[in-house]
């Protein structure tokens, strides 16, 4: 019989329950180089945020990566910040329309990829702003982001990131810009850029309580899951957003437990041309994240 088998044998027989032993940021962060190292072609940032535990874990977290609709959390807190100053309401109604502008030499372009259709059959109509908000985290409607993005302005969006603590997110412009992404103008975000705004929810400071605590509930309403939550436990909710473009998947998450407190893990990968294989690695590191803290 091995050691460790040994001594929790002679716990049981001493009528004793052995303590599980407290986990390290370490020891997790060991685990998560683990797992990474299976995918050799992948860059991985990763950030690990519990209070519960006081485990912070940072791998590359302070390493830029292709924002992708991650960006779209900072968008969903500016227009809550700007509807509790009474600068927006939530019913004001947004036209909708399928030209923006280049922040290169202001051109027109128009979104030409999106993973919600459905919002395309209101062009020429109009749309709330609540709608809008709600699509462009559970759907990743990029029309609906660049829709909020000439209400809110890309400014507003990064003032407010950064007064969140959120170094690392740049937010410079709406997403399908083509000319500025040839010339360098994306959008980025690290790892612990955006674990700050997902604390920041998770702690009712963002805005306000109520307004943190609606964010979460739609963030939980997220329609792609086949990164962090796929391989999580029955029971447990993950109120999170991905992104992903060519050679880069990510997701940013609030983890809830079933029956121990909530914490934050974001997952960024750059690399890996499968889109399946990038969302089993973010899965893997999700799964050993949690086995560690919560197991």
């Amino acid at each position: 019989m091995k050691p460790l088998a040994v001594f929790f044998s002679l716990a049981l027989v001493a009528g004793c329950r052995a303590p599980m032993p407290e986990p390290t940021p370490e020891t997790l962060r060991d685990r998560i180089e683990a797992v990474a190292a299976q995918y050799p072609e992948a860059t991985v940032g990763v950030a690990v945020r519990d209070a519960h535990t006081g485990v912070r874990v940072d791998l590359r977290a302070d390493r830029p990566f292709h924002a992708a609709s991650t960006m779209k959390v900072p968008v969903m807190i500016e227009a809550f910040r700007q509807v509790d100053a009474g600068r927006l309401a939530w019913n004001d109604s947004i036209a909708v329309v399928n030209r923006f502008t280049s922040i290169v030499d202001g051109s027109a372009f128009s979104i030409g990829d999106d993973s919600d259709d459905a919002l395309y059959t209101h062009l020429g109509g109009q749309m709330p702003l609540h709608d809008l908000t709600r699509r462009a985290i559970t759907t990743s409607s990029n029309l609906a982001t660049n829709l909020l993005m000439e209400v809110l302005s890309a400014d507003s969006v990064q003032a407010t990131t950064q007064a969140l603590g959120g170094d690392g997110v740049l937010v410079l412009r709406g997403v399908e810009d083509l000319l500025a992404f040839e010339a360098g103008l994306s959008n980025r975000a690290t790892a612990a850029g955006l674990a700050a705004l997902l604390t920041a929810l998770r702690d009712g400071r963002a805005v306000s309580p109520e307004a943190s605590r609606q964010m979460v509930e739609i963030l939980l309403q997220q329609e792609f899951g086949e990164m962090i939550p796929a391989r999580l436990p029955e029971g447990v909710r993950v109120a999170h957003k991905t992104g992903w473009i060519t050679r880069i998947h990510h997701d940013a998450a609030i983890v809830y437990p079933p029956d121990a407190p909530p914490y934050v893990l974001v997952v960024l990968t750059e690399g890996l041309e499968d889109h399946a294989e990038a969302s089993q690695l973010g899965a893997e590191i999700a799964a050993t994240v949690h086995a560690t803290i919560r197991g």
